[in-house]
């Protein structure tokens, strides 16, 4: 009897015991698992932040870039035609009334040209294939070297937010040759496939050294905002033999 007892109260320690140690262990996963979801909170927030910085940053840039040309552009152009319809207008005569008319309406067209260029919200109306050989098409006409843009018919659908910051990264990529790579030939391909969208950047210039150039603040800052909008950098470089960099984003 005194055994039966003795068994009983052991059995009930023990399961007390087991118990306590599977709550402990439950307590233990649960607080585990909370503080694991509080770190991937703060990483998703710090991603957040990230890609929505990078994004006000190229708007700011782009903006910049846009008011210089904005300027020049009321300098050089617009003044000029305005100077003209003054001179113009100077004069009774019905044929030079006429060509003040025609000088007014040109110069009407060309402001409201530079204010959707002042809008960044043309960037979700604009298609990527546009962009790229709207900025070619410059480069060609300062007659600095040859381009070249291959692309598919495909249409390439985008959040407005990546768009704008691969549109910024192309231009630097493309100021980057200019500057630096004295090429004879800029050319670039874009392509999208179901799993990625791929853009490639080549000139034939003079090309650099990846292992004493592959932490310069260029690429680095590049690889950031690739990053920043899920994608992924690929930059191919020597000596003599120009460079290729390759964006590369997932669908």
């Amino acid at each position: 009897m005194e055994q039966d007892s003795s068994q009983i109260i052991f059995a009930i320690i023990f399961g007390a015991i087991l118990m306590l140690l599977m709550s402990g262990f439950i307590v233990v996963m649960v607080l585990f698992h909370r503080q694991r979801q509080i770190k991937n909170r703060q990483k998703i927030d710090r991603l957040t932040a990230e890609y929505e910085k990078t994004v006000l940053s190229v708007e700011k840039e782009i903006r910049e870039q846009t008011l210089v040309h904005v300027g020049q552009e009321l300098h050089d152009n617009i003044g000029q035609i305005l100077s003209l319809t003054k001179l113009t207008l100077r004069h009774s005569d019905p044929q030079r009334i006429s060509e003040a008319k025609e000088l007014v309406q040109q110069a009407i067209k060309e402001v409201r040209s530079l204010s959707k260029a002042i809008n960044l919200n043309w960037a979700k109306d604009i298609d990527l294939k546009a962009f790229i050989a709207k900025e070619l098409e410059k480069i060609a006409a300062l007659d600095f070297c040859k381009t070249e843009f291959v692309a598919t018919d495909k249409h390439f659908p985008l959040e407005e937010s990546k768009k704008l910051v691969l549109m910024r990264m192309i231009q630097e990529c493309l100021n980057n040759a200019i500057k630096h790579a004295s090429p004879t030939l800029i050319s670039i391909e874009i392509d999208q496939s179901p799993e990625k969208l791929f853009i490639s950047i080549r000139d034939n210039g003079l090309g650099f050294d990846m292992d004493k150039d592959s932490d310069g603040q260029g690429l680095r800052n590049l690889q950031t905002r690739m990053n920043t909008i899920g994608g992924h950098i690929e930059v191919k470089s020597a000596l003599g033999k120009g460079t290729e960099i390759q964006l590369l984003l997932p669908n």
